[in-house]
């Protein structure tokens, strides 16, 4: 059945979209034309208009010119959901720059090679964070490391009162050396006009977002202004619900491609307000949900188990929900049951609608219809996206109802990885049709009517609480701590966070697992992985089980913790 045809019968009016040849800026400036006293973003009420955001982002772009940044440099963000982080982004984009999307969580070595790999000449973080990149900074080419907090993307009274209450005991370093505050950079530019328009075509690369791609070793992802533009029209036209004036809760944060995508450029595009949360907690969740009532919520399933442990809302209102929208990992049909039973008892009238994408098509490239699902399935591709399923290892196309590698193709497929030709290779193939297909690493089957169903990974991965985390790297980096011997990374079922991620280690001979090494062994992970990718548990033992061939047999190891869950 053709795409034509699929939405047709199931989805959006319009199955082909023109795609326009600009920046990103640029459409969120033509949504600031049309609306302009609509609320851009809310930041715990501190509200933005249209007009007032687009000027943001020109005084943000002339400050950055003043420094020197200009077309084709990179400049990494490492920030959560603040308005300083959009307006940086939107501000690089219209000079021509590429903003490197950095979690400023990641650990200092992953921060070293972020920064080193993507050549980045500036970086924008938050103070409470500065210490870690200032210790690093001399082993980076970083020229200025821009600082920001917290209140300076609030107005009236609550930036003061937060310097007096949360952001107390956050020092403020100020402007000298490498260091340059960013309110002071864009006083500095608001009594000198400079010109920041630059000729951007759509081929341009805009950002830069991280990824294990098919191998498993995290790789810059080079997206460009058509990836993002193209991701925002067809999810539009797709969701059937994304309309301008209404709310979007923006939890997913800025450095995913689906926060960075859907819940950001998205909904910027379509004249929507964002309603920026930093920080996502179970208890500040009930609370985001009562006080803003957002049309929109979009997350990953451990978004939606949170959702079911909310308390003392049994009264709270949801009929105000046009779209609920699940990513960045499979939605398992037992879960969307519960949730679904969830929203209808207080009032909502749609289901969640589940989607599948990845980074490398900067995210969702596969939705739910609107009003149609088949359980189990991921939904049917969005308009001008194709998708084949290939007999691994090939790019010979198998026929409907049978299993193998799923393949893509279509306006959002990444450029390619940054200075990578050969996993880009591995990743992007040309076909016999002539179109270059993305090769996704994940086994799937496509019915007769066109649904795709997700069926496991090709590649050797674990998601937790939304992120891929790769085991072999993991390993690598608790292997090289100078007690270790060898180790096994595996992903252990989890309630909340989908699967926690356990490491078991064996010491090298001689040694034993005393509180001092075991301590010594956790700085040094903590020093080299990311927390959200940390082990939640370590067990040492004097071997790990093998395979015939020697090779350390992890699936054993994931059995004998589902045994343990089971029992």
């Amino acid at each position: 059945m053709s795409i034509d045809t699929l939405w047709q019968n199931y989805g959006s009016e319009i199955s082909s979209i023109e795609y326009p040849d600009c920046s990103m800026a640029q459409l969120v400036f033509d949504a600031a034309l049309t609306y302009p006293n609509v609320i851009a973003y809310d930041f715990f009420g501190s509200k933005q208009s249209y007009r007032d955001f687009a000027d943001e982002i020109h005084l943000c772009a002339n400050a950055l010119r003043m420094i020197g940044i200009g077309k084709h440099d990179r400049v990494t963000i490492c920030m959560p959901n603040t308005p300083q982080a959009v307006v940086m982004f939107y501000a690089l984009n219209h000079i021509g720059a590429v903003a490197n999307m950095v979690h400023p969580l990641s650990a200092s070595e992953e921060l070293v090679r972020y920064l080193n790999d993507s050549r980045s000449v500036a970086t924008l973080t938050l103070d409470q964070f500065s210490d870690k990149l200032i210790e690093i900074l001399p082993r980076t080419g970083v020229n200025t490391l821009i600082l920001c907090g917290i209140e300076d993307g609030l107005k009236g009274i609550k930036k003061p009162l937060y310097r007096l209450t949360q952001g107390r005991k956050i020092p403020r370093r100020p402007s000298s050396g490498k260091i340059l505050r960013y309110s002071e950079m864009l006083a500095k530019a608001n009594s000198k006009k400079v010109e920041t328009f630059e000729e951007t075509s759509g081929d341009d690369i805009a950002a830069i977002l991280y990824s294990g791609g098919t191998t498993g070793t995290t790789k810059g992802i080079l997206l460009t202004n058509r990836n993002f533009n193209a991701l925002a029209l067809q999810t539009i036209s797709a969701a059937k619900c994304v309309v301008p004036t209404h709310k979007m809760l923006a939890i997913m944060p800025i450095f995913h491609g689906f926060g960075l995508g859907i819940c950001i450029h998205t909904a910027y595009v379509a004249g929507g307000t964002t309603i920026l949360v930093p920080q996502f907690s179970i208890k500040s969740y009930a609370q985001l949900l009562k006080k803003y009532k957002p049309h929109y919520i979009a997350g990953v399933p451990t978004l939606f188990e949170a959702l079911l442990r909310l308390e003392n809302i049994d009264k709270l209102d949801m009929s105000q929900l046009e779209g609920v929208f699940c990513g960045g990992d499979s939605l398992s049909v037992e879960l969307k049951r519960k949730v679904d039973a969830f929203l209808i008892a207080r009032g909502a009238k749609v289901q969640v609608r589940e989607g599948y994408g990845l980074t490398e098509c900067v995210t969702a490239s596969c939705l739910t219809p609107h009003d149609f699902h088949k359980e189990g399935s991921i939904g049917i591709p969005y308009p001008d996206t194709f998708y084949k399923i290939v007999r691994q290892g090939s790019t010979e196309a198998l026929p409907y109802g049978e299993e193998g590698e799923i393949t893509l193709t279509g306006p959002t497929v990444m450029k390619g990885y940054d200075n990578n030709e050969e996993e880009t290779s591995q990743a992007l193939q040309l076909h016999s049709d002539g179109l270059v297909w993305l090769h996704t690493g994940d086994l799937g089957v496509i019915d007769e009517e066109g649904f795709v169903y997700f069926r496991q990974r090709i590649k050797r991965m674990i998601v937790t609480s939304g992120y891929s985390v790769y085991p072999s790297q993991l390993e690598n980096e608790i292997e090289a701590h100078e007690s270790v011997l060898i180790c096994c990374v595996i992903g252990v079922p989890d309630d909340y966070r989908m699967q926690r991620i356990k490491a078991f280690i064996v010491l090298r001979e001689g040694l034993s697992p005393t509180d001092e090494i075991k301590a010594s062994i956790l700085e040094h992970c903590s020093r080299h992985i990311a927390r959200y990718a940390m082990p939640r548990e370590f067990e040492y033992r004097d071997e790990l089980p093998r395979t015939l061939v020697g090779k350390v047999a992890y699936t054993i190891l994931e059995e004998e913790e589902a045994i343990k869950i089971r029992s």
